[in-house]
């Protein structure tokens, strides 16, 4: 559900133990907790190696990942970090869990449960069995499965073609192989390496983060971003360096493993071009009909294949607010607008287009009546979002129910207020 994997991890990994690593499986791995790992767990991780292993060779896109290198205010003074939640956090975030455990309220099947855990937890499409296990963790704040890892990505090799395929669209290709971008990967004794041309395909990405373009089955569409830009260019930071511990090698370009969003000016906002075709913008079509003003709202998205905000494809919510007053600034009548799925809708059926895409007008009618007398000066649209559904009281408490103690409840009322409120995007005031 919810929460961001735009990635590609450069080059070669090498794991804890070294080659004998790969040969034998990971048994003795076991999380910083000291808890032994379940033997389902062991059956996962003899493919999806754990990113602990690769950080041996890999510490600086491992700590990039894990949110431990050069931490800059972005993660640490924002109470609720928009489009910035690390990768490393896909299974493991306070939010995550309170989402997840609101959704499986809704009495999901076992499918659905599969392609909500699918972005978050890759592993489960090649171990679908084990999804109700992985679920049961999240939810106690026990879990020993490792979400978005390095593996996660490297051993996709190739993405759906269907346009009419399910989301996620990405394909992994289980075994000893570790893909990636060079074509002249380094030669180790621990897992070959190869090259594939999606680590720097915007499809890559968008198997996941699907809402971000206008048809992530074209190339030429998802490949021009910005004359050529693709995703990775914006939110894997460019750096020249080493994809491992080897140091002295500076030939190679390199991409940071943080995967930033949008709070992060010095990244995203540096070209003026970008923010102007990146940030929805509303204009109101309104005239008055005697005790009624009526009209249209029209929220306008420039040519660039991206959508605002958020990486999340599924949980979004768009409200467009329309209000007539007076001259002296009094509301006469309004009228809320929303758009996005409700908990209890999520993966029943095909995800609908999201509202706010690139390339696009979405045109919102509206018709506001108001007291005999009244004289309306002005009408406003303000356009907000929030990053999830507020759920309704019932399907809270149920949730709320389900948690061990009063701490645990508040904590998790004040998460789900937190992401849910609406935050203004933009707006638009117009004289009648």
């Amino acid at each position: 559900m919810g929460l961001l994997k735009a990635a590609t991890m450069t080059g070669v990994f090498v794991l804890a133990v070294a080659a004998g690593w790969l040969l034998s499986g990971p048994a003795g791995a076991q999380k910083a907790d000291s808890q032994v790992p379940a033997d389902w767990v062991e059956q996962i991780e003899k493919i999806f190696i754990r990113s602990e292993d690769c950080k041996q060779c890999h510490d600086r896109h491992y700590e990039e990942w894990k949110g431990a290198r050069e931490q800059t205010p972005d993660l640490k003074t924002f109470g609720r970090v928009d489009a910035a939640l690390l990768h490393g956090t896909s299974l493991e975030s306070p939010i995550f869990r309170a989402v997840l455990g609101v959704w499986l309220q809704t009495n999901p099947t076992t499918d659905q449960k599969r392609q909500c855990l699918s972005c978050h937890v890759p592993s489960t499409t090649v171990f679908p069995q084990h999804v109700e296990k992985i679920a049961t963790q999240v939810l106690a704040g026990k879990v020993q499965v490792e979400g978005i890892g390095c593996a996660s990505c490297h051993l996709i090799h190739e993405t759906s073609k269907d346009p009419a395929a399910p989301v996620p669209t990405f394909k992994l290709k289980p075994g000893k192989t570790l893909y990636g971008p060079y074509a002249d990967p380094e030669e180790n004794l621990v897992h070959p390496a190869a090259q594939s041309d999606l680590f720097r395909s915007v499809n890559f990405c968008a198997s996941c983060h699907f809402d971000k373009v206008k048809d992530v089955t074209k190339r030429e569409l998802p490949g021009e971003i910005l004359q050529g830009t693709v995703c990775q260019d914006c939110h894997m930071e460019p750096s020249t360096g080493s994809s491992t511990s080897k140091r002295g090698s500076m030939t190679r370009a390199i991409g940071r493993h943080w995967f930033r969003g949008v709070v992060i000016p010095g990244v995203m906002l540096k070209n003026r071009n970008l923010q102007a075709e990146w940030m929805p913008r509303v204009d109101i079509e309104a005239a008055r009909s005697g005790q009624a003003i009526q009209g249209t709202v029209l929220v306008r998205v420039g040519s660039l294949p991206h959508s605002f905000p958020d990486g999340d494809p599924v949980l979004k919510q768009f409200f467009v607010t329309i209000t007539a007053k007076d001259a002296k600034g009094q509301v006469l009548a309004s009228e809320v607008k929303r758009f996005g799925l409700p908990f209890e809708q999520i993966a029943r059926g095909p995800f609908p287009e999201p509202f706010i895409k690139g390339g696009t007008t979405r045109r919102v009618p509206f018709s506001l009546a108001f007291k005999a007398g009244a004289a309306p000066a002005n009408i406003e649209a303000m356009l907000t979002y929030a990053l999830i559904p507020e759920p309704s009281p019932g399907l809270q408490e149920k949730y709320l129910a389900t948690l061990a103690g009063e701490k645990e409840r508040a904590d998790a009322v004040k998460l789900i207020q937190e992401y849910s409120q609406p935050r203004v995007l933009t707006f638009r005031t117009k004289a009648l």
